[in-house]
């Protein structure tokens, strides 16, 4: 550890995800020896803090003050100010506060240092066992449902090689972002979804899409942070029950066993775990889609 004075400028520093153990020696110097620490919120890294003794003065910087914070500390950078900031946990920007702090300071020519550290997205892909070759961090998915739907929709048309997505996603959606995963690629679509990373109750779940889909559904109650991973496969080559597009699966259907477009739809519901009025708006999309 070096005991040189810090430089002026931004210090963006990582913090545990869970464990306060997850700490670099060099973030806490960095902590220590900064003139004020931006916090997402100065509770949280209260916390952190009083568990390394460490005194420096805290600000608040939150999604929704950080626009107008940073003009504040952008002036104090600009007179020599060391500042760091950090969120409640992970790595400043990564789906939290940050960026907006960091993008102001570059546009002013103020040095930005990066301190890393934990991240949740990198800690559920190297413990996932899917891919890491090629992935992809898409951070919260819509809330509602159709909007969901859609934008996993639009990711498959992007995967011309398997990737891994990853995802962040609230407890009580994950439920439903998991049937809209088995409606995009598949029942046998092969998922992991890390639960309280770092912490006390971590958990991975890892095996295909419904069957963890059921797993979650026959529980009590679902609780804690959770990153969810897809290994996502081009939509060429995805298993039957997900296999090509809808408007393919409809016209193989039509051929092979005589069905009518209504029954199709019905079969392919059935073997997705999906309503037919879901069914019928991907449908229109893809149609869509065509024109």
């Amino acid at each position: 550890m070096t005991d040189e004075p810090l430089a002026p400028g931004l210090y963006i520093v990582a913090t545990p995800i869970g464990n306060l153990e997850d700490i670099t020696m060099r973030a806490l110097r960095v902590l220590r020896s900064v003139d004020r620490i931006a916090c997402e919120d100065t509770r949280q890294t209260r916390k952190l803090l009083d568990r390394y003794g460490i005194a420096t003065p805290t600000i608040s910087s939150h999604e929704h003050n950080e626009a107008e914070r940073s003009g504040q500390l952008i002036k104090e950078l600009k007179n020599g100010a060391r500042i760091a900031v950090v969120s409640d946990a992970g790595t400043p920007g990564i789906s939290d506060p940050g960026m907006v702090l960091a993008g102001a300071a570059i546009a002013a020519g103020i040095p930005v240092f990066p301190i890393p550290g934990a991240s949740a997205v990198l800690a559920a892909l190297v413990a996932s066992g899917l891919g890491t070759e090629r992935f992809s961090f898409v951070g919260f998915l819509p809330p509602k449902s159709g909007a969901r739907r859609t934008a996993l929709e639009e990711l498959a048309e992007t995967v011309a090689a398997p990737t891994t997505l990853v995802f962040y996603e609230a407890p009580h959606r994950i439920v439903e972002t998991l049937a809209d995963v088995e409606a995009v690629w598949g029942s046998g679509c092969r998922v992991v979804l890390g639960r309280e990373l770092t912490k006390l109750h971590e958990e991975f779940l890892r095996g295909t899409v419904g069957t963890i889909r059921e797993q979650l559904g026959g529980r009590e109650s679902i609780r804690g942070e959770m990153v969810l991973l897809v290994d996502a496969q081009a939509l060429s080559v995805r298993s039957v029950g997900g296999a090509g597009s809808l408007l393919e699966q409809l016209a193989e259907l039509e051929k092979t066993e005589g069905l009518t477009e209504k029954d199709a739809l019905k079969r392919i519901a059935r073997d997705r775990g999906v309503s037919k009025s879901e069914l019928w708006r991907e449908l229109q999309r893809e149609r869509s889609r065509t024109h």
